[in-house]
This record gives structure tokens, C-alpha cells and sequence, in this order.
């Protein structure tokens, strides 16, 4: 069973409320759940701004970063060893300091 945070919508017409709720994957939008974690709030409130409340604890405790993914080059191919950021699943990119040792290097050699 897969777990995961929705937004349930509540309220009347135009003007909505939404619930985060903890609910299995393939149960529907407004339909069973597991658990209500906080609301949201889209219209602006006295102060002009939108209100959200969440229960931090009970949020963070199920919270995990998704799997380290290893990119391929091709099918059957070698694996690319380019370390993948857990989060986002993009390839990091080791920051490039050739670039200030070259451009020092091009200032000697010129008169």
C-alpha cells in the first residue's frame, strides 16, 4: 500500500477548503483516508494572506527521501557512476574549478 498527501476539497462552490490528508494511492481524491494531517486554506483571510496548518510531527515521522536512482546510459549498457542526488533524482555536477585555473594560466602568457 502505497501512502500518499492530498489535498481533499471541502467548502461550497467557489469557495474552497481543502483538507491534507493521508490516503492510499488508489483510494479517490475525497474518498477514504487514513489520516487528516492539517487544512489549507486557498482564499485570502483579514490579513490578505492564505492559511495552511499541518501537524509537523505526525508528517515528518512517514516522510522518507525517495530512492538513490543510477542512471543508464542505454539498455544493456554500462551504468553511468555519476553520483544522483537523492532528492530531486538529477545527476550532480562536481563543481568546476579548471575553469579559474585556466582563465589565471591565459593571464601569464599574455604581455
Amino acid at each position: 500500500m502505497v501512502v500518499r498527501l492530498r489535498l481533499a476539497r471541502l467548502g461550497c462552490r467557489n469557495r474552497p477548503f481543502y483538507r491534507v490528508m493521508a490516503a492510499d494511492s488508489r483510494s479517490p481524491r475525497d474518498g477514504k483516508h487514513i489520516e487528516v494531517l492539517g487544512y489549507y486554506n486557498p482564499l485570502p483571510g483579514q490579513d490578505g494572506g492564505k492559511r495552511m496548518g499541518l501537524n509537523f510531527e505526525r508528517v515528518k515521522a512517514g516522510l522518507l527521501p525517495p530512492p538513490p536512482m543510477v542512471a543508464m546510459g542505454r539498455k544493456g549498457g554500462p551504468r553511468d557512476t555519476r553520483p544522483v542526488d537523492p532528492l530531486s533524482g538529477r545527476v550532480m555536477m562536481p563543481e568546476q574549478s579548471t575553469k579559474a585555473g585556466n582563465d589565471s594560466v591565459d593571464q601569464e602568457n599574455k604581455p
